[in-house]
């Protein structure tokens, strides 16, 4: 055994004392679920699957790895869709998941605060606040798996980013253990605090390159006393946007979802998973899901949603309309929204954009986009759907046929310059809420200034100089990748 060999190995070793006999997966059938990416895309391998209960062990973990040179995985829920939390093949990275850590700390409803581990899944944190009679917002289509230091390392979005903000808006203070294994408490539930640097937001959306989040403190609202769930018909996309607007200028800025999809997206929605009925008898080129919500008793919300809806149906914005009557045919109206990925499957393959430009622009964005793909690859279908409200549409990209998908993906390269650059011409991102992870890093160099990158590096070389956390994720850093 060489001396690498050696190191490695007393290092399994002790790490194997910190986390004890429950804390540790070794072997391929074992550790499956930690190296497999949710796309099955970035085949993955790790010596061993370090499952730390505390802070304090995740510190000592990271002091080991920090002393012997290797590099370290975080992962909570194993939900990315851009490869950010599995570990590379080949390379020894260690898998640090964070599954184990999983309580909720504190509810203080009078702050309204909660402070929760980075392994809580986020339906849960929604579960403990809505005990307290508190809403904690974010909601995403894998909240039923997806955990919260994930959602904090990528800044997940989802569909109430409209009246919330992203992930890092929720976030008053952080625990992070630092690359060389020191702890920084900053678990403050305070809104103000205009004491230096706002050291979390380093943090936040950094995928994990930069320090493990072990626990943070999440602002919490009151809970809705009223719910208005519509679905309408709109002939282009323009025309949503004018719904868009006068609902928020209607409802004081009560509109929490407004979801975009077109006639293609809910086809398959509806053909492929039969449970999916559509609410409308008549075909449209689009759909909107708009969602509103008021802390107020009464009808007053509903009555303000029928007025907009009914003014926009006489001038032309919308065609048809449904109001939802019981939060079991909301639900059913949601359920079309959260099936659209899981609806592309079925096809058998393609290709996927998040991208995101300022609300102004969408409907140009759409038009735009729709009409260079088509000429790129006129056998396919365009799948675009999504947060029309923020901006972030998933822009994506199905074969016709299934014997027409390697002349799509044979053009992936060119689709994707296609749409990205477009979305970052007019002011936009080549990736809303999904992150970078592995996917995106060509992307970076294209679409990312000298002057951000450099930024970035520093910041990656003063905290994590060895390049052991998360290595080659986000940002290109020369060694250990």
């Amino acid at each position: 055994m060489d001396s690498n060999g050696k190191t490695m190995e007393t290092a399994i070793a002790r790490l194997k004392a910190v986390v004890g006999t429950q804390g540790w997966l070794e072997g391929a059938t074992d550790t499956q679920a930690y190296v497999e990416d949710w796309r099955r895309k970035w085949p993955g391998e790790t010596p061993i699957v370090l499952r730390p209960a505390t802070t304090d062990e995740v510190s000592q973990i990271v002091g080991i790895c920090a002393g012997a040179g290797l590099a370290l995985v975080p992962q909570s829920g194993n939900t990315s869709l851009v490869g950010g939390s599995g570990p590379r093949e080949g390379a020894g990275d260690i898998v640090l998941s964070l599954n184990r850590m999983h309580a909720v700390r504190d509810v203080d409803a009078v702050n309204n605060t909660m402070t929760v581990e980075a392994g809580c899944i986020l339906a849960d944190v929604q579960a403990a606040a809505e005990q307290a009679n508190r809403l904690y917002p974010l909601s995403l289509a894998a909240e039923g798996s997806c955990r919260i230091g994930g959602n904090l390392s990528t800044n997940a979005g989802g569909t109430n980013v409209l009246r919330y903000g992203n992930a890092r808006e929720h976030v008053l203070g952080l625990e992070v253990v630092l690359a060389d294994g020191r702890i920084w408490n900053g678990l403050r539930g305070l809104r103000k605090d205009n004491t230096g640097y706002d050291l979390k937001q380093l943090f936040l959306g950094s995928e994990g390159t930069l320090g493990i989040i072990t626990a943070a403190v999440l602002k919490l609202w009151p809970r809705p006393r009223q719910t208005v769930t519509a679905w309408f018909g709109v002939p282009h996309a323009h025309a949503a946007v004018d719904v868009l607007n006068r609902a928020q200028a209607g409802t004081g800025g009560q509109v929490t979802g407004f979801e975009y999809m077109v006639a293609d997206a809910l086809s398959l929605a509806f053909e492929n998973l039969p449970h999916n009925v559509s609410p409308l008898s008549g075909d449209h080129a689009a759909c909107v899901l708009m969602e509103a919500t008021s802390g107020q008793e009464g009808d007053g919300l509903r009555l303000a949603i029928e007025d907009i809806l009914a003014a926009a149906m006489e001038e032309g914005l919308i065609e048809d309309a449904v109001i939802a009557e019981s939060e079991t045919q909301a639900r059913s109206l949601w359920q079309i929204r959260e099936d659209m990925p899981e609806a592309q499957v079925h096809m058998g393959g393609g290709l996927k954009h998040d991208v995101a430009v300022p609300v102004s622009r969408v409907a140009d964005f759409l038009d735009q986009a729709t009409r260079r793909v088509n000429e790129l690859v006129p056998e396919s279908l365009v799948i675009a759907f999504g947060h029309l409200g923020d901006g972030n549409i998933h822009f994506n990209q199905c074969a016709a046929s299934r014997d027409q998908i390697d002349a799509l993906l044979g053009r992936e390269h060119e689709v994707n310059d296609a749409v990205e650059s477009l979305a970052v011409s007019m002011g936009g991102s080549f990736s809303a809420e999904h992150g970078v992870g592995r996917l995106r890093m060509r992307q970076m160099a294209l679409y990312k200034s000298d002057v951000e990158r450099d930024l970035m590096l520093v910041m990656k070389q003063a905290l994590d100089p060895a390049n052991l956390m998360n290595p080659g994720k986000v940002i290109t850093f020369e060694g250990n990748e």
